[in-house]
């Protein structure tokens, strides 16, 4: 059934707020005047209040405004989360970055710095610095996830109030290996529907910025997964556009927006090996090193295998992953099948540490 009432969304109050204007309206008085609303009733839909169902549509119309998009929605309206269709989830995750929450482990340490840098005004960038295979793509999922899933998909005390209030929060992940965001009008459109803002025909870099200008005002978080292959690959992700992303960050956006890059080096080198001087690589002011985890981390981790590990399984575990995450995963899933299948030899060894071979980069 329809709710009677609908109000704004807290996230979209600050647009709902400049709409009047950018339709002709010099004052809230003269939009309730020719719409034949009260003003009240103009006034409560601009700040948030609730107001009734069909006044809150036709409001919403009259300024250019999508009605469903902007409504509030109950939490306990939104849809389950699908579950995975092919039984159950494996609970060692190996050749895919992790974006569930409560399989991710470890780094407390980047994370508290990384959110202390995003929970206050203005929003600040960072970089993460890994090698391949470290877990930098899992750490970005992990931001963009962890302050808004539910606790019950969480596991039993894991943090999850980083931020006073993540629901104002918009994260935007781009994995520049993905071919559609390899284009600079891709790109600029995958953000701009991202922060379901209106896209210009044609997107370009000026109406690009135009329309971020206007209508960012809550906080925006842009994830930069791969940065090396849009440089690398991207002709049209040139030195201007990189610019015009830093010029939007610093002066254009109150504050409001940051990026958080993923990089085997640091950005400085990586945009000059590849022929690049903008300098919006030189805006992080926070880098992150993510080597391998601590002793407590990676104990964590072990300790949630589904069949518990013998203290001689778990300390040789540890001692041939040298606790990255990815070899700990490897080894972790090897055990875990051979005790599922009532296996109780040490083949199992033999097999993780053959698996291992290929990131063996992480050892050295």
């Amino acid at each position: 059934m329809m709710a009677r009432s609908l109000r704004v969304a807290l996230e979209y109050i600050e647009k709902v707020k400049l709409a009047p204007q950018r339709n002709g309206y010099p004052s809230q008085q003269s939009l309730a005047t020719d719409i034949g609303f009260s003003l009240s009733t103009v006034k409560s839909f601009l700040t948030g209040k609730p107001v009734d169902y069909l006044n809150f549509v036709e409001l919403s119309k009259k300024l250019g405004l999508d009605w469903q998009d902007i409504a509030y929605k109950e939490p306990e309206t939104q849809p389950p989360k699908p579950q995975p269709t092919n039984g159950e989830a494996s609970p060692f995750i190996t050749g895919v970055p992790i974006t569930q929450p409560r399989y991710f482990f470890g780094r407390e340490k980047e994370l508290k710095r990384l959110f202390n840098l995003l929970k206050r005004h203005p929003l600040q960038n960072a970089a993460i610095i890994g090698k391949k295979r470290s877990g930098k793509t899992s750490l970005l999922h992990y931001l963009k996830n962890i302050t808004t899933t539910p606790a019950e998909q969480l596991r039993p005390a894991q943090k999850s109030d980083w931020l006073p209030h993540p629901e104002n929060y918009c994260w935007i992940f781009v994995d520049l290996q993905d071919a559609r965001r390899q284009s600079r009008e891709g790109l600029l459109k995958y953000i701009l529907e991202s922060l379901k803002m209106q896209v210009p025909t044609p997107c370009d870099l000026d109406r690009f910025m135009n329309v971020v200008s206007d209508n960012l005002h809550s906080p925006t978080v842009i994830l930069l997964d791969e940065i090396g292959a849009g440089l690398q690959r991207c002709p049209e992700l040139d030195d201007g556009f990189w610019e015009s992303l830093r010029s939007l960050a610093t002066n254009h956006t109150g504050g409001n927006l940051a990026f958080v890059l993923a990089t085997p080096e640091s950005p400085i080198e990586m945009a000059h090996n590849t022929g690049h001087s903008s300098p919006f690589f030189n805006i992080f002011g926070y880098t992150g090193y993510l080597g391998a985890l601590t002793q407590t981390e990676a104990r964590e981790l072990i300790a949630s295998s589904p069949i518990v590990f013998t203290d001689e399984d778990v300390e040789w575990i540890l001692t041939q992953s040298c606790c990255w995450p990815l070899l700990l995963q490897i080894l972790c899933r090897e055990r875990l099948f051979n005790l599922e299948e009532g296996e109780n030899d040490d083949n199992w060894r033999e097999e993780g540490l053959q698996q291992m071979k290929s990131f063996a980069d992480l050892l050295d």
